[in-house]
């Protein structure tokens, strides 16, 4: 139950009475919610208030008016669209998953409210240009963001000191042309100056900051840069990663020889041979994540645990191939 804060009319300081009460269902990705809202009105026919709805505060945390949705539901579709670029089919399927049921075109529709609440909060110009002015000046971070292939990118400029979005755009293309009336824009919205813009380097946003932003420096965001500077060690762990595999290949043979038994020994070498499989498919990302080093260290692993076999209880049968495999042999 929820009833509204205020007990007096701000106008008239009249005793605000309860009219009546109004019901709502409301679907949370916690599940369903029943509301029962008390309403209040002033009953003071000189007040300028009289007869007129005093709701309770607290059902605009629930969900948006006339909305049967929870403002927990559009964040989690504004998630899933434009961090982890997934389709209105994909988005549908993972409010599925949490137990919320929707039509394909509930999700457009919850989509386009998460998208209006975005532009609300980037509408709120005063709260934006009263922050800026403490910090004394912007730098500048600039990233498209492209949900599906053919699709609109939506561009993101954002200051990195206060993490505020100061503009997003959906454009069609990533030109000169297209990316410089962005910043220009943002340079008229910002009450300081920008001190200095950071992305990912592309041709088009350096020519864009050159004309807008004359005399502004530019420069790679640290995700890029480490990428970009580590690209010989990336691409001699992927030459390495690629001479290991050769050394693992007769996990296969093993398995076809395998094939039909069900004997302890049997089931202990399909395991051994499940491992090296994993080993072989878990690639890492770059610039962090180096896969070469990663498989040594596996099949490092996976062999120290074939000689503890070896030494404790003796070689199964089948075991010797599964290791000679390993070690290359």
């Amino acid at each position: 139950m929820l009833s509204p804060l205020e007990t007096r009319c701000w106008v008239c300081e009249q005793p605000l009475w309860i009219a009546y009460a109004n019901r709502r269902t409301v679907t949370t990705l916690s599940g369903v919610v029943r509301l029962r809202l008390n309403v209040r009105r002033c009953r003071n026919s000189a007040c300028s208030r009289y007869h007129v709805p005093y709701r309770p505060e607290a059902e605009g945390g629930w969900a948006l008016p006339k909305h049967e949705f929870g403002l927990d539901v559009i964040a989690l579709v504004g998630t899933l669209r434009f961090r982890d670029h997934r389709s209105v089919p994909e988005i549908r399927q993972g409010l599925q998953a949490r137990g919320v049921g929707v039509a394909e075109r509930t999700g457009t529709n919850l989509l386009h409210r998460y998208e209006e609440l975005v532009a609300v909060r980037l509408a709120d110009a005063d709260r934006l240009q009263v922050r800026l002015r403490a910090q004394g000046r912007v730098l500048l971070a600039l990233d498209g963001l492209q949900p599906d292939v053919g699709h609109a990118v939506l561009w993101v400029l954002r200051d990195c000191l206060s993490g505020e979005v100061l503009l997003a755009r959906s454009l069609l293309g990533a030109t000169e042309a297209e990316l410089a009336p962005l910043l220009e824009e943002v340079r008229r919205l910002v009450p300081v100056p920008i001190h200095g813009v950071i992305s990912d380097g592309q041709q088009s946003i350096r020519n864009a900051v050159r004309s807008a932003l004359p005399g502004v420096p530019h420069q790679l965001c640290q995700f890029h840069y480490l990428r970009e500077a580590t690209k010989p060690i990336y691409e001699a762990d992927r030459h390495a990663k690629k001479e290991l595999k050769k050394y693992v290949r007769g996990v296969r043979p093993i398995e076809r020889m395998l094939e039909g038994a069900t004997d302890p020994e049997a089931e202990v070498s399909r395991a051994y041979c499940l491992a090296v499989r994993s080993a072989l498919t878990d690639d890492g990302r770059p610039p962090l994540c180096a896969s070469g080093l990663r498989l040594v260290d596996r099949l490092q692993a996976i062999c120290a645990s074939l000689d503890r076999v070896a030494a404790k209880r003796g070689f199964p049968s089948r075991l010797p191939a599964c290791t000679r495999s390993l070690r290359g042999d």
